[in-house]
Formats: C-alpha cells, structure tokens, sequence
C-alpha cells in the first residue's frame, strides 16, 4: 500500500471535495468506445481482475472493498454481475443491505455493515452500505426514530456532519490495515430512469423487479440528489475514493468501473509469494518423496 493511502486513479468521474451533481454526466462523452469495443474492454478487465484477485489470495496482506450506491434501476446488480463475472467464487463476496433489522438498530450505524467486510485476500461488494444512513436517512430523517440515539442533535446537520466524520474515520481505519476501498455511485439521469421503470412494468419477466417504493423515492429526486451530493464532497478521500459513473449507458457503465477497479488494484504491486531458501533446499526432497509410489 503506498505510504499516503492513495488509491486514486486518473479517472474524469473521481469525485474530489468539490464535487458537484449539476455537472455530472449521465452519459458517456461522445467519444466513447463502441459498444463492440466497451465490451472487448470488459472482457479483458475480467481477465485482469481474475488474475490480480488470484494473486491477492495468495500475498494475503490485503483486502478490497467495492461500493456501490445509486438510485433504483441504476443497474447496481448487473454491474456487480458483469464486472466479477471472472472471479473464482471463493475469493469474493456481495452483501446487499436493506432495512435495517431490530437486531442492527439495537447496533451504532456501522455495525452491520463491520460484520460484512471481506477478509484478507478476498473481495467483498457493498450493495448499498453504510451510506444510506446520509442518504435515505437524510431525506427520511423519520427513519431516525427506530434508532432511540441517545444525543440527538437538534439541528440534524450536525448529526450528518458528524456520521461524515464517523465514516472518514472509520474507512481510513480500514485502509491503514490493509482494505482498499472504491466507491461507485452509478449516475442515472431521471428519464432513463423512468424508461428502466416502466421496462418492468411492461416485461412479464422484469415484472419482478418492479416495486411501488421506488416511484416514492423518485419523486423526492432533488432531495436524493442533494444528499449524494454531500455525501461525495465529504467522504470522497485519496483512501476510499468515490467515483460518479455515467450510469444511462450500461455497457459504458460497466466497462469504466472495471477498468478503474483493475487499475486501483494494480497499484498494489501484488506478487505470489516465493518460497524461502530452507525451504527450496527441500524441494528436491519432496520431489523425490512424490516419485515414490505410494503403498
């Protein structure tokens, strides 16, 4: 891990402190790959990444954590498919979060989400996170009641300002013992949004999908976007970037959290480990011990 805890790489879409919703795209630039090509590019990032989780496994000194956030039919799910597509089963894992249990509102905000982090050599994906306790929570600040917390500010910026600070903190901890972070919120503009929508309710087999909640959300667009909006100016840092993805393009979509997954994860410089010289002297040992029959 670099010494500044640095894992920002050279992306348009990096969200630093001045971050601002108005002027992120939603889709791609005009001269954006074709689709053909957007997916030869995906394809070779899930060859990358299969590699480098191979090697992760195997150095064991790191683990990696993807977040994502976005609005309904951003194609949160789908992204997560395509881009771990590759990956051996048994070196990742993805955890969606929903509505907080009665067990985890008797917990602080981020316990339940502790509990979920991968461990060394292992990718883990956040479906939601924490932050939807300065997202939902921020629009909704009924949802505070369950809760019962004991000190609660009376202006409620201060108590997002000071789960901001909860979540700086608590990511830095994170990345000081070995986790990268990327954070990705999937940008969906409000009209492709809609059209993903109503594809639900017009597809028998998308029909499934389809929940009368997100129309509720929808409509309190401005305020979801607000709060993204502070979300990523306060808690994008060089040790848990947050990325804003043009999300009304999907193959885009996918194609741009691969590679920037792949090119995070290549400035560890990760390498199998190498055996040591007592143990080399052995080998010619245990290869005679393998030619040996057995019985």
């Amino acid at each position: 891990m670099s010494k500044d805890l640095s894992f920002v790489v050279d992306s348009p879409y990096y969200a630093s402190g001045d971050f601002r919703v108005e002027k992120a795209p939603t889709s791609p630039p005009e001269d954006a790959p074709s689709k053909g090509k957007l997916k030869d590019s995906l394809a070779g990032s899930i060859e990358a990444l299969d590699a480098l989780q191979r090697t992760l496994y195997a150095e064991n000194h790191y683990s990696v954590l993807l977040i994502f956030q976005a609005m309904d039919a951003a194609g949160k799910d789908s992204t997560i498919r395509a881009v771990l597509s590759g990956v051996d089963p048994a070196g990742c894992q993805v955890t969606s979060f929903k509505r907080p249990s009665e067990n985890e509102l008797d917990h602080d905000f981020l316990w339940r989400t502790t509990r979920a982090l991968p461990q060394r050599g292992r990718i883990g994906v956040f479906n939601r996170s924490y932050y939807e306790e300065v997202l939902a929570v921020r629009v909704h600040p009924e949802f505070l009641g369950p809760q019962r917390l004991p000190n609660l500010p009376k202006k409620l910026d201060e108590l997002w300002e000071q789960r901001y600070a909860s979540i700086r903190d608590h990511e830095k901890h994170l990345a000081r013992n070995g986790t990268v972070i990327l954070k990705f919120w999937l940008n969906v503009s409000p009209e492709e949004q809609r059209q993903r929508l109503l594809a639900r309710l017009d597809e028998p087999d998308k029909n499934w999908k389809f929940e009368g909640a997100d129309l509720d959300v929808r409509e309190r667009w401005a305020d979801y976007m607000a709060a993204y909006e502070s979300a990523l100016r306060e808690t994008s840092t060089p040790w848990a970037p947050w990325y804003a993805i043009p999300a009304d393009s999907k193959p885009y979509m996918r194609a741009t959290v691969a590679d920037i997954v792949v090119r995070s994860l290549r400035q560890l410089d990760l390498k199998y480990p190498e055996a040591g010289a007592a143990e080399l002297k052995r080998f010619d040992e245990f290869r005679q011990r393998l030619a040996d029959p057995i019985g």
